[in-house]
């Protein structure tokens, strides 16, 4: 038999979601015909959460020792904890869950450095029951010796939202968007799409920082100032990126159908956006680094977040092959690709496009 795609899955806070997220993805037989599931967490935990959940057809945890004794067909778990016994609160943010978050994360990471699976999806955790610890995405960067290289993004079938600034307060956003910082995001924006989501030439939406994109100074100079100069010479750098756009037009108009991706400049900006056109399915991916990383956006987006991951890994090993694809029409959007039409801006009355 083939060797599906080896995904390993943290269970986050053990009083929050994880297991009920995991149990309810694995209630589909099929998933097994997509990925080897490999959960780092609790024998205790998962079987506390699968006692709770009265629902037909939920699968059972096989416990193993090794991520290479993880076998297919079943919904295989790691005992983080050598059979320790945690204290479960289901609903409540405790420094204990949030020590037993941490501990099956660090587990996954080890066993990624070693090559011990392909993949990683990650369920939630609580923060504040964390100390120092700002994100998957900025815990990885850490880990992997890859700090700054990771680019977080929401999306799905039809949009795309990256952040040039990430879990920052309001006040100190402003100071913290540079030229320099949407550059490099746009950058890596440009080479995610191409890599790792497969548009072949991705155009991007860069989102303004003040209403009304600074009303010609009179509300902000971070448009002019920084903003379109960095727009410039990412088009100078081969990159199609368009702007900058006033975020409330842009969302409330449509105007993202007409871009394979979207930067915005800080967590609220893209985010809250996002959720409201799509208040049930999405998935965050974080970019820019050598794992690959997906977590549902919503409870119910655990599935999604898998096939997410499964879809970056063979979209990367594709191109990343030495040869290259020799027929790339064959999957790429069906755009003309002329120098002409590819530095021009979506016009207005544009249809959506093909998403891929």
């Amino acid at each position: 038999m083939e060797q599906t795609i080896r995904i390993a899955i943290t269970h986050g806070d053990i009083n929050g979601s994880g297991y009920e997220m995991i149990l309810k993805a694995f209630n589909d037989p099929t998933m097994f015909e997509l990925c080897t599931p490999i959960v780092y967490g609790s024998a205790q935990a998962a079987a506390f959460y699968a006692s709770r959940l009265q629902q037909e057809g939920i699968p059972q945890f096989y416990h193993i020792k090794t991520a290479a004794e993880a076998k297919q067909n079943r919904l295989n778990l790691i005992d983080c904890f050598e059979n320790a016994e945690i204290e479960i609160h289901p609903g409540e943010s405790t420094p204990e869950s949030g020590k037993a978050a941490m501990v099956a994360l660090q587990a996954a990471v080890e066993d990624y450095k070693k090559g011990a699976f392909d993949v990683l999806v990650t369920c939630p955790v609580t923060r504040s029951s964390i100390d120092g610890f700002h994100g998957h995405a900025d815990y990885l960067e850490r880990q992997l010796n890859e700090a700054g290289k990771g680019l977080s993004i929401l999306m799905n079938e039809d949009l795309r939202v990256a952040l040039v600034t990430n879990n920052l307060a309001v006040k100190d956003v402003s100071e913290s968007i540079t030229k320099q910082k949407i550059v490099e995001k746009g950058l890596l924006f440009a080479q995610t799409l191409k890599r790792d989501l497969r548009v072949s030439s991705p155009r991007i939406a860069v989102l303004s920082l003040n209403p009304r994109c600074g009303e010609d100074g009179a509300l902000g100079d971070e448009e002019q100032e920084i903003i379109l100069p960095a727009i410039n010479e990412l088009e100078e750098k081969g990159v199609q990126a368009f702007g900058p756009y006033a975020a409330d037009n842009f969302f409330g108009e449509g105007q993202y159908y007409r871009f394979d991706g979207v930067l915005a400049m800080y967590h609220d900006q893209g985010m809250t956006p996002f959720k409201t056109l799509s208040p049930n399915n999405g998935v965050r991916f974080t970019g820019g680094l050598s794992i690959v990383r997906t977590a549902p956006a919503y409870p119910t987006t655990l599935r999604h977040a898998i096939w997410a991951a499964t879809d970056v890994l063979n979209n990367r090993k594709e191109y990343d092959a030495p040869m290259g694809n020799p027929l790339p029409k064959l999957y790429h959007e069906r755009r003309d690709e002329s120098e002409k039409v590819r530095f021009r801006a979506p016009v207005a009355n544009s249809q959506p496009t093909e998403q891929e």
